[in-house]
Formats: C-alpha cells, sequence, structure tokens
C-alpha cells in the first residue's frame, strides 16, 4: 500500500508538471484548455469504475459472493464522484469556449443520463441492506445502467455535436507533447482511484465484520 500512494504522490505531481509547464498553451482555447487534461482524467476513471461496476454486478448475479456487490458498490461511489468531475470540469471549459456552462449537445445529454442511472443504483444498493433479493435487483439495474456508456462514445461520433472528440474516428488529434500530458494524467488518476477503491472495500468489509459481531 505504501508504495502504491507513493506511486500516487509521484505520478500526481508529474501530471500537474506537464499539464501547467510541460504542455504548450492552445492556440485557440489559451490556457483554459488545462482544465481538459484532468476533465480526461476524470473521464477515464468513471469509464473504468463503471465497467468494473457492470463485471462484478455480473459475478455477484453469478454466484451471491458478498465480495462482487462490495466492489460494484465501492466502484459505483467512486465512479459517481469522478463522473460528478466530469462534468463540473467539463462546464468550467464550456463556459469560456462555448459561452454557456452546458448545452444538451448528444454527449453531453448521455453523460447526465449515465450521471442519474448510477445514482439511482446506488439509492436502490443503499435501500437493499442486508436483503440478498433487493441488492441482485440492483446489480441487475447496474448491467441496464452500464448500456448508456458506450452510447456517450458513440453519440459523439454518430450526432456530432459541440463536444470534441479527441481520439477515435473523426477526432481532430493533438499534439505529442499533449497526448503525453493525457496519458501521465491518466495514469494518475488510475493509480488514485485504485487507492480509493481499496480504501472504500476495506470499510465496507469492516461495517460487515462489526455487524457479525453485533449478531
Amino acid at each position: 500500500m505504501i508504495i502504491l500512494i507513493v506511486l500516487t504522490f509521484i505520478s500526481i505531481i508529474a501530471s500537474l508538471y506537464a499539464t501547467f509547464i510541460y504542455a504548450p498553451t492552445e492556440v485557440i482555447m489559451g490556457d483554459i484548455q488545462r482544465i481538459f487534461y484532468f476533465h480526461m482524467g476524470t473521464v477515464w476513471v468513471a469509464t473504468v469504475a463503471f465497467t468494473i461496476v457492470f463485471i462484478a454486478s455480473i459475478m455477484f448475479l453469478k454466484n451471491g459472493k458478498r465480495k462482487w456487490d462490495i466492489l460494484a458498490l465501492s466502484s459505483a461511489e467512486i465512479g459517481v464522484l469522478f463522473i460528478t468531475l466530469t462534468i463540473i470540469t467539463g462546464a468550467i471549459w464550456a463556459k469560456p469556449v462555448w459561452g454557456a456552462w452546458w448545452t444538451w449537445d448528444p454527449q453531453l445529454t448521455t453523460t447526465f443520463i449515465l450521471w442519474i442511472l448510477y445514482i439511482v443504483y446506488l439509492v436502490l444498493r443503499s435501500v437493499a441492506g442486508d436483503n440478498i433479493k433487493k441488492a441482485k435487483f440492483a446489480a441487475v439495474f447496474s448491467i441496464i445502467a452500464f448500456i448508456d456508456l458506450p452510447i456517450v462514445y458513440i453519440s459523439a461520433r454518430i450526432k456530432r455535436g459541440i463536444s470534441p472528440v479527441v481520439f477515435g474516428p473523426g477526432g481532430g488529434g493533438i499534439e505529442d507533447s499533449m497526448l503525453y500530458t493525457m496519458l501521465i494524467t491518466f495514469v494518475a488518476c488510475t493509480f488514485l482511484f485504485i487507492i480509493m477503491l481499496k480504501q472504500r472495500m476495506m470499510y465496507e468489509k469492516i461495517k460487515d465484520s462489526l455487524r457479525l459481531l453485533k449478531s
């Protein structure tokens, strides 16, 4: 765990250096574009988190083991946190660039729906408590909610709105230094996610242990 914390700290420092010093100032958008590196980092973590929820929920439905339920719940909470940061950083970037905090662009709309869906999952899982049947219902809902994740990606490519496409078909592409900065940020955010996930799962396991002691 100590090694992971050190790697996280180093990668975050490297990410900050790359974002504010190494990466060049974008010609059209100026310095406000620098927030986009953090924005993409939150997008990456949210994507990983919700994918883990999807896989863990399937495993929980398959064998009913509590460890998969804990993994799904913990990852969903972190995913919601990071998708919230995605929306906030996107709005901060959008105001000076688009002239508005928010527009109902296809990608933004599907992202907002994704945010709502996983909040609903967390509510359902919270209400379920120790009830296995209700917990499995929440797991089914999370699997259905995951369908919106690829839709978010596809929506920006099938029906182009004002959201920029960086990677994949139709992407505008970025300079190498900007790409390296983004990748460093991805690494930093990934390490941070792993630490948060391990701690959140540990907390849930401690709650289970205390519950057993009281019973």
